[in-house]
């Protein structure tokens, strides 16, 4: 087993080839600290569900290493699989079985005895409760994904993938998953999340990963992130058009939008100084007015698209 101060999931060196000869995963090297939500983005057949899947023993790995909790994902697969649970992007469950009878045999696939505190305690915490006894047949389409969820955490694992697990659902269960995901986490539960909706990285993670073409393009901090990619954008608003730019203003790196009643201005986050005040002080005097004034900051969606821009 892993000490504390260790990634509780270990990636070394991991690649999957295909039979047809597509090469899913280039080498990849990850960390998963504990007790941490990590997100992973990354476009459409980027790698990520196939990283998840062969962490998870769902698919073999062509080459390269991976332990969970320091057990060896291929030669201890038994106790590594028993520390994860797995909410796939696809909805796959006995539509015929009840709710709480899912749940409790999800519990017993993994060899844990019967615990009928521990199944109410998730349906409950899942606004399942109500639906217990009812088919999952008869569920919407986002019950169904709260049941795919209540048998991922059936048997009390310490590590929970979540692969695209908002997809498809409205605003108020997305919310509602996110305050789950908070809580295990203030359980200790390592969370791993892959998703094509930024905000949600954006609300949740403390790392963010980026994954493209099958390779680790990108991990860190996301307030990391943010700083060392991130940037403002100040906007005025002029109170007549401006033909153009003025010579004295042109050291100062502004745009000025087609309709000549806009000046962007892009300052560093991280610079000790914004400059904006100075910039201010030159626009007026050169006879610029402005009405209204407003700064944007950069969001992980538009790092996100850079990053992947670059790479291709």
């Amino acid at each position: 087993m892993a000490t504390p101060d260790q990634p509780i999931i270990a990636v070394s060196g991991l690649v999957k080839t295909y039979a047809s000869g597509f090469q899913a995963l280039k080498g990849i090297d990850l960390d998963i600290r504990r007790g941490e939500i990590f997100a992973l983005l990354g476009p459409n057949g980027a790698g990520k569900t196939t990283l998840i899947s062969i962490i998870c023993g769902i698919v073999r790995p062509t080459a390269g290493r991976v332990t969970v909790d320091g057990h060896d994902i291929v030669r201890d697969y038994r106790a590594a699989r028993s520390l994860i649970g797995l909410v796939p992007q696809e909805l796959t469950t006995d539509s015929f079985e009840p709710v709480a009878a899912t749940a409790r045999f999800s519990r017993g696939l993994f060899g844990k005895a019967p615990d009928p505190r521990h199944i109410e305690k998730v349906l409950r915490e899942l606004a399942l409760w109500d639906k217990r006894d009812t088919q999952i047949l008869a569920l919407s389409g986002g019950m169904k994904r709260r049941v795919m969820i209540a048998k991922a955490l059936a048997h009390e694992p310490r590590i929970l993938f979540l692969d695209e697990p908002t997809a498809g659902v409205d605003v108020e269960l997305r919310r509602e998953m996110w305050d789950m995901v908070r809580r295990l986490r203030s359980e200790g539960v390592t969370i791993i999340l892959t998703t094509h909706y930024i905000e949600e990285a954006e609300e949740m993670a403390d790392r963010v990963g980026v994954i493209n073409h099958g390779e680790i393009i990108m991990v860190e901090d996301k307030a990391s992130l943010m700083r060392k990619l991130g940037s403002r954008q100040l906007a005025l608003q002029l109170s007549s058009p401006l033909a153009a730019i003025p010579p004295a203003l042109a050291g100062r790196k502004l745009e000025l939008s087609a309709d000549g009643l806009q000046l962007l201005y892009t300052f560093d986050t991280q610079a000790e100084t914004t400059g904006i005040a100075s910039l201010l002080r030159e626009i007026r005097d050169q006879g610029i007015d402005f009405r209204d004034l407003r700064t944007t900051e950069t969001s992980l969606e538009d790092i996100f698209v850079s990053l992947v821009g670059q790479r291709r």
